[in-house]
């Protein structure tokens, strides 16, 4: 990690740490919210949605590289 020349700069990177951070906590009640309101309309079951989600994380938890 680099060094800090100053101050100044060592709190703009914390409060540009705390922008992302709460950009996050924003994006994320957002995804909950649409998920919660597809459920409740029937598009698809918490189930279909626990499954797919297994699903992908397995795809991404493997190697990009898969040993011939």
């Amino acid at each position: 990690m680099e060094s800090f020349s100053t101050s100044m700069d060592l709190v703009q990177f914390i409060g540009k740490l705390g922008d992302l951070k709460d950009e996050h906590y924003h994006l994320i009640l957002v995804q909950s919210a649409l998920i919660e309101l597809l459920i409740d309309k029937g598009v698809f079951s918490r189930q279909e949605l626990d499954h797919k989600i297994t699903e992908v994380d397995s795809l991404m938890t493997g190697s990009p590289y898969p040993m011939a």
